[in-house]
């Protein structure tokens, strides 16, 4: 396809994979440390660098049309997030990071098998590709932490206020391990799962595009004022501070003790912009200009309190679940599962990030033998991961299809992650 579209070879190929995060959800743009896992589902991209200095895309599904740019005219469009505009986020992270003034021209065919606004990461993989393939195309040469650094900038060109956990494990994935993944500095720890268990990817079949929505970045926001209310309640540098990580470093306190903060300093009310302009001393014009971003202008209530509530103690869960995978008792499986059942409650009730498709699916995985079930990436839609037994996988995947799948004509019960059910174990 590659010869009859551009007329001549490629000359070399990049892959960067999807993931599946384990536990850890919301918690990376705070600042706090997430537990994701590569799956083999991925981006790969064909590229013949030439001499002119324009890009062409084209990509294997009919669906996503083709797309051509001058290298030195880059405009990413950030009211319509076509697929081409993730590849730009990386061409462009990588051209400025070195200060390309004369970059390298290329034609580019793409193939994906992650589905699309499923939670999986199809997106931040494309930006992680195309920041490869502009590396190799202009004869640089980055480490994978620089890499991911600069991705998971770049994919904020497209308007997601990302953490970096999706750039981070496609680019420090090793096979057969999960990964810890810390920040600031960014560095990846293994995580050996315990044996017994096979991790299941079910979709739900509901898309959700957080650049398309205004919910991932909305809470962000409600994060980033919480920050300020919390650190203005205990006498910090408020103005400097924006991830509430940096509350708990700041105070040198434990993730139980800033739960207690939060109950003491925070009400479950939603907080108006007046309101917080009266917590924080300062007019309606500082905060819009100062604090809230572009796109939150509009915005006229945040809930502070519960999103607090829940980056603490899914934090928490996450430490947790990385020293039971460390120590390996004899019931690693059921403490596993329970941190699992409780991080999808916190997901539900406190961040609101599920939608009514993911809370049945959840309990459809539990009620048919799986020991913990929970929503995984960014939410309102996309997968389910859950723990199931090895030696009840079988029953557990033909309940489930019957259940979820095929009461809907919509649903396609099929047996890879990026057609209904998936499913890899350790």
């Amino acid at each position: 396809m590659f010869i009859s579209k551009f007329g001549s070879a490629p000359k070399f190929y990049a892959r960067a994979p999807g993931r599946v995060n384990l536990i850890g959800e919301h918690i990376d743009y705070c600042g706090y440390a997430v537990l994701p896992m590569a799956i083999e589902q991925d981006i790969l991209i064909a590229v013949e660098p030439v001499q002119t200095q324009v890009v062409q895309l084209a990509n294997t599904n009919s669906l996503y049309l083709d797309f051509s740019t001058s290298v030195n005219n880059i405009q990413i469009n950030k009211t319509k997030p076509q697929w081409h505009n993730y590849f730009l986020c990386g061409l462009q992270g990588i051209q400025e990071h070195f200060g390309l003034n004369n970059p390298t021209g290329m034609n580019c065919l793409l193939d994906g098998t992650i589905p699309p606004s499923s939670g999986l990461s199809s997106s931040s993989a494309l930006v992680c590709c195309a920041g490869l393939v502009t590396l190799r195309a202009n004869g640089k040469t980055l480490s994978k932490v620089e890499l991911a650094e600069i991705c998971t900038k770049s994919e904020r060109y497209i308007g997601t206020e990302g953490g970096g956990m999706d750039q981070s494990i496609s680019f420090l994935a090793e096979e057969g391990t999960a990964k810890l993944i810390e920040f600031s500095p960014l560095r990846a720890t293994d995580v050996r799962l315990p044996s017994g268990a096979t991790f299941v990817i079910a979709n739900s079949c509901v898309e959700m595009n957080k650049a398309a929505t205004s919910h991932y970045n909305i809470r962000v926001m409600e994060c980033r004022l919480a920050t300020k209310l919390l650190s203005k309640s205990k006498g910090l540098e408020w103005r400097k501070m924006l991830r509430l990580h940096d509350v708990q470093t700041k105070l040198g306190v434990s993730l139980e003790e800033m739960l207690t903060i939060v109950e003491e300093v925070l009400h479950p009310e939603p907080y108006s912009t007046e309101e917080i302009c009266k917590c924080l001393g300062i007019s309606l014009e500082e905060l819009r200009s100062q604090i809230l971003s572009q796109n939150m202008q509009d915005v006229s209530t945040f809930k502070l309190y519960q999103r607090a509530k829940h980056v603490y103690s899914e934090a928490a869960r996450v430490l947790e679940f990385q020293k039971i995978c460390s120590e390996a008792p004899a019931n690693a499986l059921q403490l596993l599962g329970e941190l699992m059942k409780q991080s999808h409650i916190s997901c539900r009730e406190m961040y609101e990030c599920s939608c009514p498709e993911l809370d049945r699916l959840v309990d459809i995985c539990l009620q048919f033998g799986a020991i913990g079930s929970r929503l995984t990436g960014a939410g309102w839609g996309g997968c389910t991961v859950s723990m199931v037994p090895t030696d009840k996988l079988n029953t557990f995947l033909k309940n489930v299809k019957k259940a979820y799948y095929q009461t809907d004509g919509q649903r396609r019960p099929l047996e890879r992650v990026n057609e209904g059910l998936g499913s890899f174990c350790f």
